[in-house]
């Protein structure tokens, strides 16, 4: 993904997206490269700017939690961004041994399929779907698979129709990768997902050199089905226990809202035979517009 190494390319990435007038300091004439130097960030982290290149550079393996903080208060890294700097500089045998792919456990998956009025479904770390509930699927029915978030974002044209804030979905999917990425630098599955949407999306492939870093957020979505309309949900993201890899990622309506109306019409869609859908659709939408 990078003639770099891991840490060196998070570092020059966050380097590159400040200014000196982001971090107090003066800015004389015209800069050949973006962002501060890197003699500027070892100033301001209190390090020689040797010591900082070598850093950079990957020629320093074991930098001290100290000189981490002070890069991270350099830099500007929030909470996520510090900890992902610190991943980075985990040796393998450091690193969680259970991030890998493994099959979603029988008691999690009857704990989806219970879930008759709540859209319900697992991730993996490429954010490739492990598995998801009836209504889950009926949701993501406009897409040519529901296989891989980034990939349904970036590259299936139903994409930018179904997720109204395109540009904060497509943001999001690249960070949560990222994030993903600190935790596995060596993990085939992410750098399989990264280039091949590298290659198929420009836009993916200048999100992904931004090094962004997030998690999954509590925010509400703005989606939109192409036979139920739209869709206002909030969601939660819940780790696994038991396999830290994992993501159970929860949609929810609010109570007798249209976006609940919407929700029975696609529960009808996935356990109805398909010569009936199509009544049903016409109640429900009535009784949408009803409680609009």
């Amino acid at each position: 993904m990078s003639n770099g190494t891991p840490l060196g390319d998070f570092l020059r990435a966050r380097r590159e997206a400040l200014k000196p007038h982001d971090v107090g300091l003066p800015e004389h004439g015209r800069r050949r490269v973006p962002g501060l130097r890197r003699e500027e960030v070892a100033l301001l982290a209190g390090v020689s700017s040797d010591y900082y290149i070598r850093l950079e550079q990957g020629r320093e393996n074991s930098p001290s939690p100290q000189v981490l903080d002070a890069v991270a208060q350099a830099l500007k890294l929030d909470g996520e961004a510090t900890d992902h700097l610190n991943r980075l500089c985990l040796i393998a045998s450091q690193r969680p041994r259970d991030w890998g792919e493994t099959d979603v456990s029988r008691q999690l998956l009857q704990l989806m399929d219970g879930w008759d009025h709540t859209p319900a479904f697992t991730v993996g770390p490429a954010l490739d779907i492990m598995a998801a509930n009836s209504l889950a699927t009926a949701l993501h029915s406009g897409f040519h698979r529901f296989d891989n978030l980034a990939r349904m974002v970036f590259v299936d044209p139903a994409g930018r129709e179904f997720y109204q804030e395109w540009e904060r979905a497509a943001h999001s999917c690249v960070a949560e990768i990222r994030a993903a990425y600190g935790h596995d630098p060596e993990s085939a599955r992410i750098a399989e997902v990264v280039a091949e949407l590298s290659a198929q999306s420009e836009e993916f492939a200048e999100l992904w050199q931004l090094h962004e870093v997030k998690g999954k957020s509590q925010e509400g979505k703005h989606l939109k089905h192409p036979q139920v309309g739209d869709l206002h949900i909030t969601f939660a993201a819940f780790t696994v226990n038991g396999a830290s890899h994992q993501q159970l990622v929860v949609y929810q309506a609010e109570p007798a809202s249209p976006t609940a109306a919407a929700f029975e019409t696609l529960r009808a869609m996935a356990t109805q035979p398909k010569r009936d859908r199509a009544a049903d659709l016409a109640g429900n939408e009535h009784l949408r517009r009803m409680t609009s």
